[in-house]
């Protein structure tokens, strides 16, 4: 019988052991998954720029401003001339030729551009010269007409004033001769006023022979009342028909 109590006790034996086994088989604990993988960073962004000329027309000389904005950048430049800026700002320009500016937004998301043309417009062509003006070109506007009252031939004080300017006129072009017409209104006969009308043209050539200009320059001739400037009768235009008429000498 020993031999079969020792058969048993070592089947029990193994028995248990088994169970035993499987019991701790089956509280093991199960292994956990590992954590998943951080996700990648999003792209960085790409920059943007943009860049504007006022104005985008000038004359050589002048000056236009050039004004930009940007984004998403680390360096912002513009060429040519200008460099290094900031993200946005203004700053003028002066251009001698047309140029066109050219602005770089740079930045981790890649880089971006933009231009600006300035147009230079070349100056216009100077006039032409002038002909220098004649003293015929200039004779109405500077010899003035002598006055005279009434049947007289003695100059008045206006009458003085105003062939002083033609003196004046008359030493500054040495060339110049002038024809002094003497005229009269319409009273009286055409003899009086022939030799009234002399007497005038005579008046004035010696005031200004007077003043110092030559009396070889100066031609005297009457018409009396032949030929009036106004045909209405009365004072105001018998005054314009009273006068010492210059006419440029041919």
């Amino acid at each position: 019988m020993y031999p079969a109590s020792r058969l048993q006790f070592r089947a029990l034996f193994v028995v248990a052991l088994a169970a035993a086994v499987f019991t701790f088989g089956c509280h093991k604990k199960p292994e956990q998954a590992p954590p998943p993988p951080p996700a990648p960073p999003p792209p960085a962004a790409k920059p943007t720029v943009s860049l504007q000329a006022n104005p985008s027309s000038i004359n050589k000389g002048d000056s236009s401003t050039l004004t930009w904005t940007s984004s998403n950048a680390t360096s912002v430049t513009i060429s040519p001339e200008v460099g290094a800026v900031t993200a946005e700002g203004s700053t003028k320009v002066t251009p001698s030729d047309s140029t066109t500016y050219t602005i770089t937004a740079s930045g981790p998301g890649g880089s971006a551009d933009a231009s600006a043309r300035v147009t230079v417009e070349a100056p216009p062509p100077p006039p032409p010269p002038q002909p220098e003006a004649t003293w015929r070109d200039l004779f109405n506007q500077e010899v003035k007409d002598a006055y005279f009252d009434y049947d007289k031939s003695d100059l008045r004080p206006d009458a003085r004033s105003a062939l002083n300017q033609t003196a004046d006129f008359l030493k500054k072009y040495p060339e110049a001769k002038v024809t002094v017409e003497g005229h009269c209104d319409e009273r009286g006969s055409t003899e009086y006023n022939l030799g009234l009308g002399d007497r005038r043209a005579n008046a004035v050539k010696q005031y200004l022979v007077s003043l110092g200009i030559s009396a070889d320059r100066i031609n005297t001739v009457s018409y009396g009342k032949e030929k009036p400037f106004c045909t209405e009768s009365n004072e105001t235009c018998w005054q314009q028909n009273r006068r010492g008429h210059f006419v440029p000498a041919s």
